[in-house]
């Protein structure tokens, strides 16, 4: 996950977590390693949650919180020389007590005795409403062996709830050592964008650049990609989670890379949309200067108090403009963004919250339902598109299967914006540039 923050910062998330809690208990798993078939399996990622809040990456792992006794209690694997020589080095409940700060810490194997007595007596308990999953299962068992003790004076929670409440809007506020985090991520990555530029050449692969970009990953200290990473050339660059990453590099077209890395926990998320052979042709040019104009716009329209749809639709404002300049809409620009007629080249949304998972938690909605302002050291993503298809007679041939992106990742300060991205060239020039000292450094 590269370099953990300090055992200090995950006990002061702790504490902020259980000061929302009141009197309802939090129960957080690391979760285990997905097969990938038969007896091999993915590499394990601890749940964002429970490193959020322990900086452990340990599979198995149960977190507690709530309002008995101490606060807190961890469950891990117990050491197991044999297992270890297997599959790895286990810390065990001593070396997780030095790691973490946590006093009181248990087998995993403990969990199904011990949880009846951390939930006793309280109403509420968080868990993940998620049918099968582990964590829930144990709390369910856990609510049943109270139920049938209630004659005992042993009180049973009355309510299950999803623990997205509490914990979103924790993650939301990004502390400094998450924006620490946060920021190694975006220059790992847009550094990674740059070498990778070095094996985008016609004749080539999209796989190559998803390599050198997963290479130069983990080559400077990051965990690897924070999702999958997207390279898509030409037509590709159409499909909005295109991840096959096989199609060949053709002269001419243009080349979309949505890839970020993942430190600490933390995910960037960035996107740019290159000239395979460092030149836009004229309409690539043009349809990329009206995205870039939106993704600007949408920039700008970043402050506290402002609301992600606002962000939007000052977005569409602009791609709708543009689509009319361009003749791939009929105007006015007032009707198409009220039909929406530009949906069928920009169809997803301009922006998400962004931190521990590349589509952060948190709510997008107050209780009342009107979107929520954002707020200072909220990270959010900026990230406008233009996506025209191949096909389709009535467009103009040198435009159809043309797809560009272009995403930053947006800091909310005290009295607007800052670009953590801002280092990844955009303007048509510096794109230019950028493409032709790749090409001359691999000659």
């Amino acid at each position: 996950m590269g370099r953990a923050a300090s055992k200090e910062v995950h006990a002061q998330r702790r504490q902020r977590v259980r000061d929302r809690l009141g009197d309802g208990v939090l129960v957080v798993g690391a979760g285990h390693a997905p097969v990938r078939s038969r007896d091999t399996h993915y590499p394990f990622r601890p749940g964002s949650d429970f490193y959020y809040l322990t900086g452990l990456a340990e599979p198995e792992g149960v977190l507690v919180l709530g309002a008995f006794e101490g606060g807190e209690m961890l469950f891990v694997r117990p050491r197991d020389a044999e297992a270890e020589v297997w599959d790895g080095r286990r810390p065990g409940p001593e070396g997780a007590r030095a790691r973490t700060g946590i006093e009181k810490v248990a087998s995993v194997r403990d969990l199904a005795d011990r949880l009846p007595s951390l939930l006793d007596g309280h109403r509420l308990v968080y868990a993940p409403l998620v049918p099968g999953d582990p964590i829930l299962a144990a709390v369910l068992r856990a609510i049943e062996v109270l139920r049938r003790q209630e004659r005992s004076g042993r009180r049973a929670p009355a309510t299950v709830a999803d623990p997205y409440g509490p914990l979103g809007e924790e993650r939301l506020r990004k502390d400094a050592a998450a924006l620490s985090a946060l920021r190694t991520a975006v220059a790992i990555t847009v550094e990674a964008h740059d070498r990778a530029l070095a094996a985008a050449r016609p004749g080539g692969h999209e796989y190559q650049i998803q390599a050198a970009l997963e290479g130069a990953f983990r080559a400077a200290g990051a965990a690897g990609p924070a999702y999958g990473s997207i390279v898509a050339a030409g037509d590709n660059a159409t499909i909005l989670h295109y991840v096959e990453n096989d199609g060949p590099l053709r002269t001419g077209e243009l080349l979309l890379v949505d890839a970020g890395a993942e430190y600490d926990g933390m995910a960037a998320d960035l996107t740019r949309t290159y000239p395979l052979d460092g030149r836009f042709r004229p309409a690539q040019r043009d349809l990329y200067e009206v995205v870039l104009r939106a993704n600007e716009a949408g920039i700008a329209a970043v402050r506290p108090g402002a609301t992600l749809p606002e962000i939007h639709d000052r977005v569409v404002r602009v791609l709708a403009e543009g689509l009319v300049d361009l003749g791939l809409c009929e105007g006015p620009v007032d009707a198409v963004v009220e039909t929406k007629a530009y949906r069928r080249f920009y169809m997803h949304r301009t922006s998400h919250f962004l931190g521990a998972d590349v589509h952060d938690v948190g709510s997008y909605r107050l209780a009342d339902g009107t979107p929520r302002p954002l707020e200072p050291t909220f990270v959010i993503t900026v990230e406008p598109g233009l996506y025209v298809p191949a096909g389709d007679d009535s467009i103009p041939a040198e435009l159809a299967g043309t797809g560009i992106r272009i995403e930053d990742d947006v800091l909310v300060t005290a009295d607007g914006h800052e670009v953590l991205t801002a280092a990844a060239p955009k303007a048509v020039s510096e794109v230019e540039a950028q493409v032709a000292r790749a090409r001359a450094a691999r000659s």
